[in-house]
């Protein structure tokens, strides 16, 4: 099969169009013929090496797959070839107490498709087989592949760790981003007041068609004061941050009493200060957040089928083009997700 690989840690250069050996699949897994394959921050992280991570070598990325079922390994009788699917990107034993207590984003031994084993930078991907998730009829393969990983993170983040209620103010960080799009969604479908930020004039404006009912630039060194001025000085509730170090004590300063920060990346860094006493003099609470299990990907898969989530693609290119794509996310030119199709 065609497959992009790198053979050493680096820059977008390492990234190779070459032949790859056919997947082998186990028992329990299938063999999707991967239509499209979206890209997210953790496929330029693992190019570029993670401290303490080994991962093998030549390796191929790719988290976010949709594409049509080739094969079925031979204890597999809930799916057949020819099913049109998405892929849930969180791999897990399925046998320890997280996975069995439907926690199985906190399993000791959790991966990610494209992680640390191979992804859907390829014509061809194994995964196991409770990770397929049917593809919506309405959904071409590109919208289906833009959703799982950023879905997931965003409900996760909102719906379980934040808890969102009616009528709170939501401030949703990197509305460009795909989990920001994602992000502004789900708080508006949870009844929230959205506050996006973003770095341009013109993403803000595509902040405002997903939802968002007030804009701030953070190029403005005064976004903070913006935030707090569009809540009548009391903060919000809520702060969806994932870009770390940069907005991080911004973040903390824009919430609320009682408000809560919930967090699942640090693209900008992760040496971010904390100012204790905003902490415990104003009862706030800072959350960690790490993906999710996969009921919750269902349970949100419900909203996509109705309309009321929906993918945001900025562009499509061929799996051929994948260096540029990651020059693409690297420089923040993209508005949503960025889908390669083999």
């Amino acid at each position: 099969m065609k497959a992009v690989v790198f053979r050493q840690h680096g820059g977008p250069e390492v990234l190779e169009y070459a032949d790859a050996p056919d997947p082998v699949i186990r028992a329990n897994e299938v063999l999707v013929e991967v239509r499209a394959c979206a890209l997210n921050h953790l496929d330029v992280w693992a190019r570029g090496g993670l401290p303490g991570i080994e991962i093998g070598l030549p390796h191929i990325l790719g988290n976010d797959v949709a594409g049509i079922v080739r094969e079925v390994g031979e204890v597999v009788d809930w799916v057949r070839a020819g099913d049109e699917v998405l892929l849930q990107p969180g791999v897990s034993c399925g046998h320890c107490l997280e996975c069995l207590s439907g926690r199985d984003n906190m399993c000791a031994g959790y991966d990610i498709l494209g992680y640390r084993r191979d992804g859907g930078y390829a014509e061809l991907v194994a995964a196991p087989a409770v990770n397929v998730v049917a593809k919506p009829k309405s959904l071409s393969f590109e919208e289906a592949a833009a959703l799982p990983l950023v879905t997931l993170t965003a409900w996760h983040m909102l719906v379980t760790r934040a808890r969102v209620q009616p009528g709170e103010d939501v401030l949703v960080h990197a509305a460009g981003s795909g989990v920001g799009s994602i992000g502004i969604q789900i708080a508006k479908l949870r009844g929230a007041r959205v506050i996006a930020t973003a770095g341009s004039d013109e993403k803000l404006e595509k902040a405002r068609e997903l939802g968002a009912d007030d804009c701030v630039n953070y190029a403005d060194a005064d976004w903070v004061r913006e935030v707090r001025r569009l809540t009548a000085k009391k903060g919000c509730e809520v702060v969806f941050e994932h870009t770390g170090a940069e907005t991080w004590g911004g973040s903390v300063q824009s919430l609320a009493k009682n408000g809560r920060l919930v967090t699942c990346g640090a693209t900008s860094g992760y040496d971010a200060r904390t100012d204790l006493r905003q902490v415990f003099y104003r009862h706030l609470s800072l959350l960690g957040s790490f993906m999710g299990s996969k009921a919750e990907l269902l349970e949100a898969m419900k909203f996509v089928e109705r309309g009321k989530i929906r993918a945001v693609i900025d562009r499509t290119l061929p799996l051929r083009e994948a260096r540029h794509a990651h020059e693409l996310m690297q420089d923040r030119a993209q508005f949503g997700k960025l889908v390669l199709t083999p």
